[in-house]
């Protein structure tokens, strides 16, 4: 069965697109990046809650100060991307869903006026969101490079506070010689869905 999607805009968004380990010199705007969120930030989300929070780090001194914060492997590959990101769940989310949801807006207070609800709820959605982000940077004809392996609670003093948890980091650019290594396996439809 054919999808709505073109063919080709498939392969750009799943089928061709990997995790990027190297990249171009070609910089990354902030209006491709204005771009890509406004785009991704009509993805679903419970509440209609917008945890994800996106710190792009730029400047050189930023830069050094994120590295060393990465897993030795990933050090390199983000010292050389035109451009990294910062995805943190930001735990007062609440505040904002009056604005969010104004049908609704009573949720701010029946559902999330306890700290670890609301963290729990950030954790999910701004996940979904960074996974939405992914895909938007491909749909812009980037390549990103997600990276999980990173002090955590070092990223977050240098360069958050308490009420926002890093996520990862993501490198981001247009891919350069070698970039992707092989692809692996996926499982098959059988082995994931099991109708009831």
């Amino acid at each position: 069965m054919s999808l709505a999607l073109d063919p080709a805009a498939q392969d750009l968004l799943f089928r061709e697109a990997r995790t990027a380990n190297t990249f171009t010199d070609e910089p990354v705007t902030d209006e491709q990046v204005q771009a890509i969120y406004d785009l991704v930030k009509y993805g679903p989300t419970a509440f209609n809650q917008t945890p994800l929070r996106i710190t792009l780090v730029r400047s050189p001194e930023a830069r050094e100060r994120l590295v060393k914060h990465m897993a030795e492997g990933n050090r390199p590959k983000t010292a050389a991307a035109p451009l990294v990101a910062i995805l943190s769940a930001d735990n007062e989310f609440h505040e904002e869903l009056p604005a969010l949801l104004p049908h609704f807006p009573q949720a701010k207070d029946m559902f999330f006026a306890e700290r670890p609800v609301r963290e729990q709820s950030a954790l999910l959605n701004a996940a979904l969101q960074a996974a939405y982000f992914i895909v938007g940077v491909r749909a812009a004809g980037l390549a990103a490079g997600p990276m999980t392996g990173l002090d955590f609670a070092g990223v977050q003093k240098e360069f958050l506070d308490a009420d926002h948890t890093p996520l990862m980091v993501v490198n981001i650019g247009k891919p350069g010689e070698e970039a992707w290594f092989p692809r692996s396996p996926r499982l098959s439809f059988d082995e994931v869905v099991t109708t009831v």
